[in-house]
Protein backbone atom coordinates (compact mmCIF):
# COMPACT_ATOMS: atom_id res chain seq x y z
CA UNK A 1 0.00 0.00 0.00
CA UNK A 2 1.23 3.42 -0.40
CA UNK A 3 -0.35 5.70 1.91
CA UNK A 4 0.45 4.61 5.85
CA UNK A 5 -2.69 4.78 8.30
CA UNK A 6 -1.57 8.75 8.88
CA UNK A 7 -3.93 8.68 12.64
CA UNK A 8 -1.60 5.90 13.97
CA UNK A 9 2.11 5.87 14.49
CA UNK A 10 3.78 2.12 14.57
CA UNK A 11 7.01 2.70 15.99
CA UNK A 12 9.70 -0.33 15.59
CA UNK A 13 13.11 -1.21 16.85
CA UNK A 14 16.50 -0.63 15.60
CA UNK A 15 19.72 -1.17 16.82
CA UNK A 16 22.68 0.89 16.90
CA UNK A 17 26.00 0.50 17.87
CA UNK A 18 28.25 2.21 19.68
CA UNK A 19 31.89 2.15 20.31
CA UNK A 20 32.33 0.19 23.12
CA UNK A 21 28.90 -1.55 23.13
CA UNK A 22 25.30 -1.47 21.77
CA UNK A 23 22.18 0.02 22.82
CA UNK A 24 18.70 -1.31 21.44
CA UNK A 25 15.87 1.27 21.15
CA UNK A 26 12.74 -0.12 21.21
CA UNK A 27 9.33 0.93 21.37
CA UNK A 28 6.64 1.09 24.32
CA UNK A 29 4.34 3.10 22.56
CA UNK A 30 1.50 2.29 20.02
CA UNK A 31 0.15 5.63 19.40
CA UNK A 32 -3.64 5.22 18.79
CA UNK A 33 -5.19 8.36 18.95
CA UNK A 34 -8.37 7.93 20.99
CA UNK A 35 -9.77 8.92 24.15
CA UNK A 36 -8.51 6.32 26.09
CA UNK A 37 -4.68 7.06 25.20
CA UNK A 38 -2.86 9.90 26.57
CA UNK A 39 -0.01 8.77 24.22
CA UNK A 40 -1.36 10.70 21.60
CA UNK A 41 -0.02 12.74 18.58
CA UNK A 42 0.41 15.55 20.54
CA UNK A 43 2.36 13.98 22.92
CA UNK A 44 4.69 12.05 20.29
CA UNK A 45 6.04 15.15 19.17
CA UNK A 46 6.98 17.00 22.20
CA UNK A 47 8.82 13.86 24.02
CA UNK A 48 12.09 12.95 22.47
CA UNK A 49 12.74 9.24 23.53
CA UNK A 50 10.23 7.39 23.34
CA UNK A 51 8.30 10.09 20.83
CA UNK A 52 10.48 11.34 17.97
CA UNK A 53 12.80 9.43 17.84
CA UNK A 54 11.21 6.26 17.45
CA UNK A 55 9.17 7.28 14.77
CA UNK A 56 12.60 7.96 13.40
CA UNK A 57 13.77 4.78 14.02
CA UNK A 58 11.02 3.28 13.23
CA UNK A 59 12.14 4.08 9.78
CA UNK A 60 15.20 2.69 10.00
CA UNK A 61 13.99 -0.20 10.91
CA UNK A 62 12.20 -0.54 7.52
CA UNK A 63 16.08 -1.61 5.93
CA UNK A 64 16.80 -5.29 6.21
CA UNK A 65 19.60 -7.15 4.15
CA UNK A 66 17.17 -8.85 1.86
CA UNK A 67 13.29 -9.07 1.13
CA UNK A 68 12.41 -11.62 3.09
CA UNK A 69 11.74 -11.48 7.72
CA UNK A 70 14.34 -9.28 9.31
CA UNK A 71 15.93 -11.96 10.69
CA UNK A 72 15.36 -14.47 7.71
CA UNK A 73 18.06 -17.04 6.95
CA UNK A 74 17.65 -16.89 2.86
CA UNK A 75 19.64 -14.75 0.98
CA UNK A 76 18.87 -14.01 -2.77
CA UNK A 77 21.72 -15.43 -3.77
CA UNK A 78 19.61 -18.82 -3.20
CA UNK A 79 17.74 -17.31 -6.59
CA UNK A 80 20.97 -16.78 -8.62
CA UNK A 81 23.79 -19.08 -9.51
CA UNK A 82 25.84 -17.78 -6.67
CA UNK A 83 22.89 -21.20 -4.24
CA UNK A 84 20.39 -23.34 -3.73
CA UNK A 85 18.70 -23.14 -0.23
CA UNK A 86 18.93 -26.69 1.16
CA UNK A 87 15.29 -26.89 1.80
CA UNK A 88 12.83 -26.59 -0.95
CA UNK A 89 10.13 -24.68 0.83
CA UNK A 90 12.39 -21.79 1.43
CA UNK A 91 10.50 -18.83 0.63
CA UNK A 92 13.65 -18.05 -1.80
CA UNK A 93 12.56 -20.80 -4.12
CA UNK A 94 10.11 -19.25 -4.83
CA UNK A 95 11.86 -17.15 -7.43
CA UNK A 96 12.85 -19.95 -9.36
CA UNK A 97 10.27 -22.77 -9.13
CA UNK A 98 7.80 -20.86 -11.40
CA UNK A 99 5.15 -19.70 -9.03
CA UNK A 100 6.34 -16.18 -9.05
CA UNK A 101 3.22 -13.89 -10.32
CA UNK A 102 1.24 -10.50 -9.28
CA UNK A 103 -1.18 -12.63 -6.88
CA UNK A 104 2.28 -13.97 -5.04
CA UNK A 105 4.98 -11.86 -5.35
CA UNK A 106 6.23 -13.48 -2.21
CA UNK A 107 8.66 -10.33 -1.73
CA UNK A 108 8.14 -7.50 0.82
CA UNK A 109 9.59 -4.46 -1.21
CA UNK A 110 6.72 -2.79 -2.03
CA UNK A 111 5.09 -2.69 1.35
CA UNK A 112 7.97 -2.52 3.49
CA UNK A 113 9.22 0.75 1.01
CA UNK A 114 6.02 2.64 0.30
CA UNK A 115 5.35 2.26 4.44
CA UNK A 116 8.85 4.11 5.54
CA UNK A 117 8.17 6.46 2.32
CA UNK A 118 4.93 7.31 4.01
CA UNK A 119 6.45 7.85 7.55
CA UNK A 120 8.86 9.91 6.50
CA UNK A 121 6.59 12.32 4.49
CA UNK A 122 4.30 12.21 7.02
CA UNK A 123 7.10 13.12 9.78
CA UNK A 124 8.84 16.21 7.45
CA UNK A 125 5.19 17.71 7.49
CA UNK A 126 4.71 17.49 11.16
CA UNK A 127 7.76 18.91 11.72
CA UNK A 128 6.66 22.03 12.69
CA UNK A 129 4.94 20.68 15.33
CA UNK A 130 8.25 19.03 17.31
CA UNK A 131 8.75 20.99 20.73
CA UNK A 132 10.46 19.54 23.50
CA UNK A 133 11.41 23.37 25.08
CA UNK A 134 9.09 21.63 28.33
CA UNK A 135 12.61 19.29 28.58
CA UNK A 136 15.14 22.47 28.62
CA UNK A 137 15.97 21.90 31.77
CA UNK A 138 17.08 18.30 31.51
CA UNK A 139 20.70 17.56 31.19
CA UNK A 140 20.19 15.88 27.54
CA UNK A 141 18.26 18.64 26.15
CA UNK A 142 20.83 20.09 24.16
CA UNK A 143 22.03 16.54 23.35
CA UNK A 144 18.58 16.08 21.98
CA UNK A 145 18.17 19.31 19.64
CA UNK A 146 21.36 18.40 17.77
CA UNK A 147 19.93 15.24 17.07
CA UNK A 148 16.45 16.54 15.89
CA UNK A 149 18.66 18.50 13.59
CA UNK A 150 19.99 15.65 11.86
CA UNK A 151 16.87 13.96 11.80
CA UNK A 152 15.23 15.74 8.90
CA UNK A 153 18.27 14.50 6.49
CA UNK A 154 18.39 11.36 7.84
CA UNK A 155 14.97 10.53 7.08
CA UNK A 156 15.49 12.43 3.52
CA UNK A 157 18.38 10.09 2.78
CA UNK A 158 16.20 6.91 3.93
CA UNK A 159 13.00 8.16 1.78
CA UNK A 160 15.68 8.44 -1.25
CA UNK A 161 17.13 5.02 0.10
CA UNK A 162 13.62 3.24 -0.51
CA UNK A 163 12.82 4.98 -3.70
CA UNK A 164 16.31 3.34 -4.92
CA UNK A 165 14.83 -0.41 -3.69
CA UNK A 166 11.59 0.31 -5.31
CA UNK A 167 13.29 1.30 -8.66
CA UNK A 168 15.39 -1.85 -8.57
CA UNK A 169 12.99 -3.98 -8.37
CA UNK A 170 10.14 -2.42 -10.59
CA UNK A 171 11.66 0.62 -12.83
CA UNK A 172 8.43 3.05 -13.04
CA UNK A 173 6.77 3.32 -9.23
CA UNK A 174 4.44 6.36 -7.81
CA UNK A 175 6.86 9.11 -6.70
CA UNK A 176 4.89 9.87 -3.57
CA UNK A 177 6.60 13.08 -1.45
CA UNK A 178 3.19 14.37 0.38
CA UNK A 179 0.87 12.71 3.05
CA UNK A 180 -1.84 11.28 1.01
CA UNK A 181 -5.84 10.76 1.56
CA UNK A 182 -6.69 6.94 0.45
CA UNK A 183 -8.78 7.78 -2.38
CA UNK A 184 -5.38 10.18 -3.78
CA UNK A 185 -3.18 7.18 -2.95
CA UNK A 186 -5.45 4.74 -4.70
CA UNK A 187 -5.35 6.94 -8.23
CA UNK A 188 -1.46 7.61 -8.54
CA UNK A 189 0.11 6.34 -11.25
CA UNK A 190 3.65 5.39 -11.99
CA UNK A 191 6.80 8.02 -12.51
CA UNK A 192 9.01 7.37 -15.48
CA UNK A 193 12.35 5.55 -13.79
CA UNK A 194 14.19 8.53 -15.23
CA UNK A 195 12.51 10.71 -12.77
CA UNK A 196 13.21 8.41 -9.83
CA UNK A 197 16.81 8.32 -10.38
CA UNK A 198 16.52 12.07 -10.36
CA UNK A 199 14.84 12.57 -7.78
CA UNK A 200 17.18 10.15 -5.49
CA UNK A 201 20.23 11.84 -7.00
CA UNK A 202 18.73 15.72 -6.19
CA UNK A 203 18.20 13.98 -3.03
CA UNK A 204 21.52 12.75 -2.29
CA UNK A 205 23.15 16.07 -3.35
CA UNK A 206 20.95 18.37 -1.52
CA UNK A 207 20.98 16.48 1.90
CA UNK A 208 24.94 15.38 2.08
CA UNK A 209 26.31 19.04 2.86
CA UNK A 210 24.48 18.43 6.72
CA UNK A 211 25.01 14.84 7.16
CA UNK A 212 27.85 14.18 9.60
CA UNK A 213 30.70 12.05 7.46
CA UNK A 214 30.56 9.77 11.03
CA UNK A 215 28.40 9.65 13.84
CA UNK A 216 31.86 8.69 16.12
CA UNK A 217 32.46 11.66 17.17
CA UNK A 218 28.53 13.00 17.27
CA UNK A 219 26.79 13.15 20.45
CA UNK A 220 25.60 9.56 21.37
CA UNK A 221 28.14 8.14 18.70
CA UNK A 222 25.06 6.28 17.32
CA UNK A 223 27.15 4.79 14.29
CA UNK A 224 25.06 2.83 11.70
CA UNK A 225 22.77 6.18 11.10
CA UNK A 226 22.89 7.74 7.65
CA UNK A 227 26.17 10.26 6.95
CA UNK A 228 26.63 12.16 4.17
CA UNK A 229 29.07 9.24 2.90
CA UNK A 230 26.02 7.10 2.24
CA UNK A 231 24.52 10.08 0.64
CA UNK A 232 27.25 9.89 -1.54
CA UNK A 233 27.38 5.48 -2.11
CA UNK A 234 23.80 6.16 -2.83
CA UNK A 235 23.77 8.60 -5.52
CA UNK A 236 26.85 6.33 -7.39
CA UNK A 237 24.76 3.07 -6.87
CA UNK A 238 21.45 4.38 -8.21
CA UNK A 239 23.45 6.61 -11.06
CA UNK A 240 25.25 2.84 -11.91
CA UNK A 241 21.97 0.88 -11.96
CA UNK A 242 20.32 4.09 -14.06
CA UNK A 243 23.13 3.62 -16.65
CA UNK A 244 22.92 0.18 -17.29
CA UNK A 245 21.05 -2.35 -20.23
CA UNK A 246 18.00 -2.64 -18.44
CA UNK A 247 17.20 0.70 -17.73
CA UNK A 248 19.47 2.08 -20.81
CA UNK A 249 18.60 0.57 -23.86
CA UNK A 250 20.27 2.91 -25.81
CA UNK A 251 23.64 2.57 -24.22
CA UNK A 252 23.44 6.08 -23.34
CA UNK A 253 27.74 6.68 -22.93
CA UNK A 254 26.65 10.27 -20.81
CA UNK A 255 24.74 7.87 -18.12
CA UNK A 256 27.83 5.82 -17.95
CA UNK A 257 30.22 9.00 -17.46
CA UNK A 258 27.98 10.59 -14.47
CA UNK A 259 28.24 7.29 -12.83
CA UNK A 260 31.88 6.74 -13.13
CA UNK A 261 32.40 10.47 -11.96
CA UNK A 262 29.71 9.95 -8.72
CA UNK A 263 31.72 6.83 -7.96
CA UNK A 264 35.32 8.34 -8.71
CA UNK A 265 34.13 11.29 -6.00
CA UNK A 266 33.80 8.78 -3.70
CA UNK A 267 37.41 6.48 -4.13
CA UNK A 268 39.11 10.61 -4.37
CA UNK A 269 37.83 11.19 -1.31
CA UNK A 270 37.86 7.75 0.42
CA UNK A 271 41.33 8.01 2.23
CA UNK A 272 40.33 11.80 4.02
CA UNK A 273 36.78 10.09 5.20
CA UNK A 274 38.87 7.37 6.85
CA UNK A 275 37.64 4.76 4.43
CA UNK A 276 40.24 1.75 3.21
CA UNK A 277 39.79 -1.64 1.97
CA UNK A 278 40.50 -4.10 4.70
CA UNK A 279 41.27 -7.98 4.34
CA UNK A 280 38.16 -9.49 3.15
CA UNK A 281 37.53 -12.04 6.00
CA UNK A 282 37.26 -8.56 8.16
CA UNK A 283 34.11 -7.59 6.38
CA UNK A 284 31.63 -9.78 8.54
CA UNK A 285 32.25 -11.06 12.28
CA UNK A 286 31.95 -9.74 15.73
CA UNK A 287 33.67 -6.38 15.19
CA UNK A 288 32.78 -6.17 11.14
CA UNK A 289 30.24 -2.70 12.25
CA UNK A 290 33.82 -0.77 12.81
CA UNK A 291 35.58 -1.97 9.42
CA UNK A 292 36.95 0.91 7.94
CA UNK A 293 35.86 -0.19 4.27
CA UNK A 294 31.91 -0.24 5.91
CA UNK A 295 30.24 2.82 4.56
CA UNK A 296 25.63 1.71 5.31
CA UNK A 297 25.61 -1.66 7.09
CA UNK A 298 23.04 -2.96 9.68
CA UNK A 299 24.52 -3.80 13.02
CA UNK A 300 22.96 -6.70 14.77
CA UNK A 301 22.78 -7.78 18.20
CA UNK A 302 24.35 -10.90 19.60
CA UNK A 303 22.45 -14.03 18.38
CA UNK A 304 23.22 -17.72 16.55
CA UNK A 305 20.49 -18.12 14.27
CA UNK A 306 21.96 -17.16 11.69
CA UNK A 307 24.83 -19.67 12.24
CA UNK A 308 22.11 -22.16 13.23
CA UNK A 309 20.12 -21.87 9.70
CA UNK A 310 23.57 -21.99 7.93
CA UNK A 311 25.99 -24.51 9.92
CA UNK A 312 25.71 -28.09 7.74
CA UNK A 313 23.70 -30.61 8.11
CA UNK A 314 24.79 -32.35 10.98
CA UNK A 315 26.17 -29.67 13.00
CA UNK A 316 23.93 -29.70 15.90
CA UNK A 317 20.46 -27.37 15.57
CA UNK A 318 21.85 -26.74 11.72
CA UNK A 319 19.37 -26.42 8.94
CA UNK A 320 22.43 -26.56 5.99
CA UNK A 321 20.63 -22.82 4.65
CA UNK A 322 22.59 -21.13 1.53
CA UNK A 323 24.75 -23.93 -0.09
CA UNK A 324 27.20 -22.00 -2.98
CA UNK A 325 26.94 -23.68 -6.24
CA UNK A 326 29.35 -25.52 -8.61
CA UNK A 327 28.59 -22.67 -10.89
CA UNK A 328 30.00 -19.94 -8.67
CA UNK A 329 33.36 -22.08 -7.21
CA UNK A 330 33.77 -22.86 -11.05
CA UNK A 331 34.21 -18.86 -11.36
CA UNK A 332 37.18 -18.76 -8.76
CA UNK A 333 40.75 -18.19 -10.18
CA UNK A 334 44.09 -20.17 -9.74
CA UNK A 335 46.76 -17.39 -8.09
CA UNK A 336 49.39 -18.62 -10.56
CA UNK A 337 47.60 -17.73 -13.86
CA UNK A 338 44.78 -16.40 -13.31
CA UNK A 339 42.91 -19.63 -14.93
CA UNK A 340 39.80 -20.48 -13.38
CA UNK A 341 38.49 -23.74 -11.73
CA UNK A 342 36.18 -24.64 -14.36
CA UNK A 343 38.95 -24.09 -17.23
CA UNK A 344 41.88 -26.13 -14.88
CA UNK A 345 38.89 -28.96 -13.94
CA UNK A 346 36.63 -29.20 -17.22
CA UNK A 347 35.80 -33.08 -16.10
CA UNK A 348 35.74 -35.27 -12.86
CA UNK A 349 37.64 -34.73 -10.04
CA UNK A 350 39.38 -37.43 -8.02
CA UNK A 351 39.12 -36.20 -4.79
CA UNK A 352 41.66 -39.01 -3.91
CA UNK A 353 44.56 -38.02 -6.22
CA UNK A 354 44.58 -34.55 -6.02
CA UNK A 355 43.30 -31.17 -4.19
CA UNK A 356 41.57 -29.22 -7.18
CA UNK A 357 41.46 -26.03 -4.53
CA UNK A 358 44.88 -25.85 -3.49
CA UNK A 359 46.13 -21.93 -5.24
CA UNK A 360 42.51 -21.08 -5.72
CA UNK A 361 41.59 -17.44 -4.83
CA UNK A 362 42.19 -16.79 -0.93
CA UNK A 363 38.24 -15.55 -1.44
CA UNK A 364 37.43 -18.72 -2.29
CA UNK A 365 38.69 -20.35 1.56
CA UNK A 366 36.65 -17.19 3.11
CA UNK A 367 33.66 -17.73 1.46
CA UNK A 368 32.98 -21.35 0.84
CA UNK A 369 33.23 -24.85 3.05
CA UNK A 370 34.15 -27.72 0.97
CA UNK A 371 34.57 -31.42 1.59
CA UNK A 372 37.14 -32.18 4.75
CA UNK A 373 36.96 -28.30 5.47
CA UNK A 374 37.10 -28.08 9.44
CA UNK A 375 33.95 -26.44 10.50
CA UNK A 376 32.48 -25.02 12.49
CA UNK A 377 35.77 -23.21 13.39
CA UNK A 378 34.64 -23.23 17.43
CA UNK A 379 36.19 -26.03 19.74
CA UNK A 380 33.27 -27.44 21.40
CA UNK A 381 31.83 -28.34 17.29
CA UNK A 382 34.50 -28.52 14.68
CA UNK A 383 35.10 -31.50 13.04
CA UNK A 384 35.78 -32.27 9.20
CA UNK A 385 32.88 -31.98 6.95
CA UNK A 386 31.88 -34.49 4.84
CA UNK A 387 29.81 -33.71 1.86
CA UNK A 388 30.26 -36.89 0.17
CA UNK A 389 27.68 -39.28 -0.31
CA UNK A 390 27.07 -41.07 2.98
CA UNK A 391 28.73 -39.00 4.47
CA UNK A 392 28.17 -37.27 7.94
CA UNK A 393 27.14 -33.30 6.61
CA UNK A 394 25.71 -35.28 3.59
CA UNK A 395 22.80 -36.93 1.24
CA UNK A 396 21.12 -38.94 1.81
CA UNK A 397 20.05 -37.24 5.57
CA UNK A 398 17.20 -34.45 5.06
CA UNK A 399 18.45 -30.81 4.54
CA UNK A 400 21.13 -31.54 3.36
CA UNK A 401 23.70 -29.62 1.32
CA UNK A 402 22.20 -29.81 -2.71
CA UNK A 403 24.96 -28.48 -4.48
CA UNK A 404 28.15 -30.38 -2.47
CA UNK A 405 29.08 -27.33 -0.13
CA UNK A 406 28.18 -25.05 2.61
CA UNK A 407 28.48 -21.46 3.22
CA UNK A 408 31.31 -19.47 5.41
CA UNK A 409 30.80 -15.89 4.61
CA UNK A 410 28.87 -14.31 7.15
CA UNK A 411 28.62 -17.30 9.31
CA UNK A 412 30.38 -16.90 12.44
CA UNK A 413 32.20 -20.37 13.10
CA UNK A 414 32.82 -19.42 17.11
CA UNK A 415 28.91 -19.52 17.33
CA UNK A 416 28.18 -22.98 19.25
CA UNK A 417 24.90 -23.70 18.82
CA UNK A 418 24.12 -27.06 20.77
CA UNK A 419 21.73 -27.14 23.59
CA UNK A 420 23.69 -26.22 26.18
CA UNK A 421 26.39 -23.48 26.54
CA UNK A 422 25.15 -21.67 23.25
CA UNK A 423 27.34 -18.71 22.31
CA UNK A 424 26.44 -15.56 20.12
CA UNK A 425 28.00 -13.00 18.46
CA UNK A 426 27.16 -9.49 16.76
CA UNK A 427 26.72 -9.46 13.18
CA UNK A 428 26.57 -6.99 10.77
CA UNK A 429 25.29 -7.25 7.00
CA UNK A 430 26.70 -4.76 3.89
CA UNK A 431 24.68 -2.14 2.35
CA UNK A 432 27.25 0.23 0.95
CA UNK A 433 31.48 -0.79 1.06
CA UNK A 434 34.03 0.70 -0.50
CA UNK A 435 35.21 -2.24 -2.30
CA UNK A 436 31.81 -2.17 -4.24
CA UNK A 437 32.62 1.03 -5.84
CA UNK A 438 35.96 0.35 -7.28
CA UNK A 439 34.12 -2.22 -9.13
CA UNK A 440 30.64 0.24 -9.94
CA UNK A 441 33.79 2.73 -10.98
CA UNK A 442 35.81 0.44 -13.65
CA UNK A 443 32.00 -0.84 -14.69
CA UNK A 444 31.24 3.12 -15.27
CA UNK A 445 34.37 4.07 -16.65
CA UNK A 446 34.68 0.99 -19.11
CA UNK A 447 31.38 1.99 -20.69
CA UNK A 448 31.65 5.46 -20.91
CA UNK A 449 35.04 5.42 -22.32
CA UNK A 450 34.85 2.15 -24.48
CA UNK A 451 38.23 0.77 -22.90
CA UNK A 452 39.45 -0.69 -19.42
CA UNK A 453 43.09 1.08 -19.99
CA UNK A 454 41.64 4.55 -20.96
CA UNK A 455 42.41 7.20 -18.17
CA UNK A 456 39.83 9.99 -18.86
CA UNK A 457 38.88 9.67 -15.75
CA UNK A 458 42.30 9.02 -13.99
CA UNK A 459 42.11 5.78 -12.53
CA UNK A 460 41.77 3.27 -15.70
CA UNK A 461 39.01 0.64 -15.19
CA UNK A 462 41.98 -2.35 -14.79
CA UNK A 463 43.65 -0.09 -12.48
CA UNK A 464 40.46 -0.01 -10.63
CA UNK A 465 39.60 -3.81 -10.07
CA UNK A 466 43.51 -4.58 -9.40
CA UNK A 467 43.20 -2.62 -6.05
CA UNK A 468 40.80 -5.15 -4.66
CA UNK A 469 43.31 -7.95 -6.22
CA UNK A 470 46.31 -6.51 -5.51
CA UNK A 471 45.18 -6.55 -1.17
CA UNK A 472 47.96 -8.16 0.52
CA UNK A 473 45.62 -10.82 2.10
CA UNK A 474 44.58 -11.61 -1.60
CA UNK A 475 47.32 -10.72 -4.50
CA UNK A 476 45.80 -12.24 -7.38
CA UNK A 477 47.00 -11.30 -10.85
CA UNK A 478 46.13 -7.87 -12.43
CA UNK A 479 43.45 -7.66 -15.11
CA UNK A 480 45.29 -6.59 -18.58
CA UNK A 481 42.37 -7.41 -20.66
CA UNK A 482 39.91 -5.06 -22.79
CA UNK A 483 36.80 -5.66 -24.87
CA UNK A 484 34.55 -8.65 -24.83
CA UNK A 485 37.33 -10.55 -22.60
CA UNK A 486 37.41 -7.67 -20.06
CA UNK A 487 33.43 -8.05 -19.68
CA UNK A 488 33.87 -11.34 -18.88
CA UNK A 489 36.24 -11.34 -16.49
CA UNK A 490 34.58 -8.50 -14.62
CA UNK A 491 31.14 -10.50 -14.11
CA UNK A 492 33.49 -12.62 -13.06
CA UNK A 493 35.64 -10.63 -10.33
CA UNK A 494 32.74 -8.52 -9.39
CA UNK A 495 30.43 -12.39 -8.49
CA UNK A 496 33.26 -13.77 -6.39
CA UNK A 497 34.41 -10.30 -4.42
CA UNK A 498 30.49 -9.29 -3.57
CA UNK A 499 29.35 -13.15 -3.31
CA UNK A 500 26.29 -13.51 -0.56
CA UNK A 501 26.11 -9.28 -0.60
CA UNK A 502 23.28 -9.62 -2.53
CA UNK A 503 24.38 -7.98 -5.53
CA UNK A 504 24.21 -10.97 -8.20
CA UNK A 505 20.14 -10.88 -8.44
CA UNK A 506 20.46 -7.17 -9.09
CA UNK A 507 23.10 -7.58 -10.87
CA UNK A 508 22.16 -10.04 -13.74
CA UNK A 509 19.17 -8.51 -13.96
CA UNK A 510 20.25 -4.47 -14.79
CA UNK A 511 22.74 -6.51 -17.31
CA UNK A 512 20.10 -8.12 -18.98
CA UNK A 513 21.89 -11.41 -18.61
CA UNK A 514 19.54 -13.83 -16.62
CA UNK A 515 19.43 -16.66 -19.31
CA UNK A 516 22.84 -17.04 -19.63
CA UNK A 517 23.49 -16.70 -15.95
CA UNK A 518 20.36 -18.23 -14.21
CA UNK A 519 18.29 -20.91 -16.01
CA UNK A 520 21.08 -23.23 -15.85
CA UNK A 521 23.23 -23.75 -12.62
CA UNK A 522 25.86 -26.32 -11.78
CA UNK A 523 25.86 -28.49 -8.64
CA UNK A 524 28.52 -30.52 -7.47
CA UNK A 525 27.60 -34.54 -6.38
CA UNK A 526 30.76 -36.65 -4.61
CA UNK A 527 30.47 -39.71 -4.67
CA UNK A 528 31.59 -42.15 -1.71
CA UNK A 529 34.63 -42.92 -3.40
CA UNK A 530 35.27 -39.03 -3.40
CA UNK A 531 34.63 -38.54 -7.04
CA UNK A 532 33.79 -35.09 -7.98
CA UNK A 533 31.26 -34.59 -10.99
CA UNK A 534 28.55 -31.48 -12.11
CA UNK A 535 25.32 -31.87 -12.31
CA UNK A 536 23.03 -29.32 -14.19
CA UNK A 537 19.55 -27.84 -12.28
CA UNK A 538 17.41 -26.10 -14.48
CA UNK A 539 15.35 -22.99 -13.11
CA UNK A 540 12.70 -21.17 -14.30
CA UNK A 541 13.50 -17.91 -16.05
CA UNK A 542 11.83 -15.28 -18.35
CA UNK A 543 12.85 -11.70 -19.35
CA UNK A 544 10.17 -10.43 -17.63
CA UNK A 545 12.03 -11.30 -14.37
CA UNK A 546 14.06 -8.70 -15.39
CA UNK A 547 11.70 -6.33 -13.18
CA UNK A 548 9.69 -7.54 -10.12
CA UNK A 549 5.62 -7.43 -11.32
CA UNK A 550 3.35 -5.33 -9.39
CA UNK A 551 1.39 -6.97 -6.25
CA UNK A 552 -1.98 -7.69 -8.10
CA UNK A 553 -3.35 -6.44 -4.93
CA UNK A 554 -2.12 -2.71 -5.39
CA UNK A 555 -3.61 -2.89 -8.84
CA UNK A 556 -6.99 -3.66 -7.49
CA UNK A 557 -7.23 -0.79 -5.43
CA UNK A 558 -5.37 1.74 -8.23
CA UNK A 559 -6.69 1.19 -11.25
CA UNK A 560 -3.82 3.48 -12.60
CA UNK A 561 -1.12 0.84 -11.59
CA UNK A 562 0.10 -0.60 -15.11
CA UNK A 563 2.03 -3.91 -14.91
CA UNK A 564 5.19 -4.57 -15.95
CA UNK A 565 5.69 -6.37 -19.02
CA UNK A 566 5.18 -9.92 -19.23
CA UNK A 567 3.33 -9.75 -15.95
Amino acid sequence: MITNIYNKVAVGVLAFLLPLSSCLLSSCADLDYTEETTRDEEWTYEYFANGIKNLVFDVYAQVYNNEFESNSPYFLAGATDEAQYALATGDVNSYVNGGWSPANPYDRTWTKSYTAIADVNMYLEKIDQTDISDWQYNSDYKNWMAQMELFPYELRFLRAYFYFELFRAYGDVPLVTTTLTNGEANSIPRTSADKIVKFIVDECDAIAPYLPETYATEIGAEVGRATRIAAFALKARTLLYAASPLHNPTGDKDKWARAAEACKYILDNASQWGLKLSAYGSLWGHDAFFNPELIFGLGRGESNTFEQANYPIGVENASSGNCPTQSLVDQYEYQDNGETFLQRNPGEIDLLLEDPYEGLDPRFALTVVKNGDEWPSNGAQKKAIETFVGGFNAAPKYGATPTGYYLRKFVDGSCVTTADNQTTRRHTWIIFRLGEFYLDYAEAVFNATGSANDATYGLTANEAVNKLRTRDDIQMPKFTEDGDAWVTRYERERLVELAFENHRFWDVRRWKKGAQYFKTIQVATISNDLILSRSAVTRQWDEKYNLYPIPQSERIRNANLTQNPGW
